[in-house]
């Protein structure tokens, strides 16, 4: 009876959540125009690697996708222009890394300064083995790293905060979506990387407001939804590039742990961040987002023609 309860929700999870078929909207571009003349230092370049999510899959204008806020906001914060490249591809497994990251590293003069990677839940729904997903990331991070790009991940979204799915099928999506964050984690600060927990798919807003921080696919976030990722990430990306040398009133600091207990608490909590520290020891810092109260802008200056080089999106 088990059995035929989950493959009953599991077929109905399928009709009723999908990905929508319309390309995400190019943001690939220059952000931050304003900045462009104040004392001539070159752009930030900001490279968005992953999946659906990654991409913007879900809404119709460039400047509410997640790359576009995150590339606005890190203008405003560095006051400086910020050049992004999103290779990012709807439906795209772990194991479609490997390809995104020879593209954003191809050329030498355009290499990233920063990369974000959002990756996992498409692993989860595929049934990936998750050492399998975890050993592709990590390989991804380690050659980022080794080209001297930042890396900040935002691990696998807790799938059981989908509206559509029931019980007990929710708490088997949320224990193996976890499971995996946690995983995600250990395996990207090893190889010198940060992560950001996307644990109820970045905070308690979506559980608490379904309706408005996801899109009529019931799957991917709405334009409200990727401002709340956004909002959640920033932080991150701004302290990997030393623009935040203190961390604001909202961050505590929970100290130093070792990583598989950081990990573990991390994908507990949205809007967690894990960095490494020594050995096999990291340090885990939360911020109180709602507190600070602080959105990151939702438009953007961006270039008149989009670039042309990374591969087009497609349906997934």
């Amino acid at each position: 009876m088990a059995a035929v309860l989950l493959l009953t929700e599991v077929s109905h999870a399928k009709r009723v959540v999908g990905g929508s078929e319309d390309p995400p909207p190019r943001a690939d571009g220059r952000y931050g125009f304003d900045f462009s003349a104040s004392d001539g230092r070159p752009p930030l370049r900001l490279a968005f690697l992953g999946d659906s999510t990654a991409a913007g899959q879900g809404v119709h204008r460039p400047s509410q996708t997640p790359g576009a806020l995150l590339a606005s906001g890190l203008a405003a914060v560095a006051e400086r222009p910020v050049d992004l490249r999103n290779v990012a591809q709807p439906g795209a497994q772990s194991d479609d890394l490997e390809r995104q990251v020879t593209l954003v590293l191809e050329d030498p003069a355009a290499r990233p300064d920063v990369c974000v990677i959002m990756i996992g839940a498409n692993d989860v729904t595929h049934r990936m083995p998750p050492a399998q997903s975890v050993r592709l990331l990590s390989e991804a991070v380690r050659r980022l790293r080794e080209r001297g790009c930042e890396v900040v991940v935002g691990t696998c979204p807790d799938l059981g905060t989908i509206e559509p799915v029931y019980q007990p099928l929710r708490w088997i999506a949320r224990r193996l979506s976890r499971q995996l964050a946690a995983a995600q984690t250990i395996g990207v600060v090893e190889q010198g990387g940060r992560t950001v927990s996307l644990g109820d798919l970045l905070g308690p807003e979506f559980a608490a407001n379904p309706r408005e921080l996801f899109g009529p696919d019931n799957y991917h976030p709405s334009a409200e939804g990727y401002a709340t990722a956004a909002m959640a990430v920033l932080p991150t990306l701004c302290g990997a590039l030393g623009l935040w040398p203190q961390e604001p009133e909202e961050a505590r600091d929970v100290g130093i742990l070792p990583v598989a207990k950081a990990a573990a608490e991390a994908a507990a909590e949205g809007g967690t961040e894990v960095t490494a520290a020594r050995g096999p020891w990291a340090r885990l810092l939360r911020r109180d987002r709602r507190a600070s109260g602080e959105r990151p802008p939702a438009t953007a200056d961006q270039a008149e023609a989009p670039s042309s080089t990374g591969p087009p999106p497609g349906a997934g």
